[in-house]
């Protein structure tokens, strides 16, 4: 029988660590925690599951920490997940007939992801099914993309494994909210550092196209209110990414206040560079 690792990065994430792990506990051999540092009870929690190891890292992006966990693991097929997600039913039992299938010749498996948001579970809106390579053979995959919008790439052969990655990825609008401002935030920062510069022409159309991107090609209508809701929160995120960049080209700061520092940085990195003066532009 193949032995599966089951890789959960965390910060202060006592509210969703116990449901994530009660998931994986069916199918994993072991559950890598890598954390970066909580302040609450997440560490207490996850040591009282004798299958969980638990460490800990400077945290320094999404992507880099997702792979320091993926190194970390000690089987040859590692489940990825976040501390957010549960491993459904239907994707415990094809996780259990995976492992007892013979070798394979794929070196990943797209999963789908259901989101559950203001009172429903979103099956349009680009939300999904949303597949993604999420369980992968160890040495063959690893995580890339722009933080914090990660994804997973594999070499050789992949496939896909029924059964969803349950989502809960917000406690309310309000969080919804929060979260596009600091997702935003990184995008932009990471973007300017690779040389991006303000410019005025996306910003006029680009979030009108990515409401109707939402709204109309990707059916969120058939959500409800809460796929306009999506659609509206997609488009207001794109301006924000632009947004943050002309900060940034303009110099007002150095780095959007709701970004982590990384290991060793100075807290004056999230402050603006010059307080104006009246009459100042």
């Amino acid at each position: 029988m193949k032995k599966l690792s089951a890789a959960i990065i965390t910060y202060n994430e006592e509210k969703n660590i116990r449901d994530c792990i009660e998931s994986c506990l069916p199918v994993a051999d072991e559950i890598l925690i890598l954390d970066s540092h909580s302040t609450d009870e997440t560490e207490a929690i996850a040591r009282t599951y004798d299958r969980v190891r638990f460490e800990t890292r400077d945290f320094d992006g999404h992507i880099e920490q997702k792979n320091a966990a993926i190194e970390r693991c000690s089987h040859e097929w590692i489940l990825s997940l976040d501390a957010d997600e549960r491993v459904s039913p239907e994707l415990q039992s094809s996780l259990i007939k995976f492992k007892q299938d013979p070798e394979s010749e794929h070196n990943g498996f797209r999963l789908a992801r259901l989101t559950f948001h203001m009172g429903r579970f979103i099956r349009h809106s680009g939300w999904y099914p949303q597949r993604r390579f999420r369980l992968f053979r160890k040495g063959k995959a690893q995580w890339a993309g722009e933080n914090p919008h990660d994804f997973v790439e594999i070499q050789g052969k992949g496939s896909t494994l029924k059964g969803d990655i349950i989502h809960y990825s917000f406690k309310d609008l309000s969080h919804q909210v929060d979260t596009v401002n600091k997702f935003s935030s990184i995008v932009a920062f990471t973007r300017f550092r690779k040389g991006r510069r303000f410019r005025w022409l996306p910003v006029l159309y680009k979030p009108w196209g990515k409401f109707w991107e939402i709204y109309l090609f990707k059916r969120g209508f058939l959500d409800g209110f809460p796929g306009f809701a999506i659609a509206v929160a997609s488009a207001f995120s794109t301006f924000l990414k632009f947004a943050k960049i002309y900060e940034l080209d303009r110099k007002f700061i150095a780095r959007p206040s709701n970004v982590r520092l990384s290991y060793g940085e100075k807290e004056s990195a999230g402050k603006p560079l010059e307080f104006p003066r009246p009459g100042k532009e």
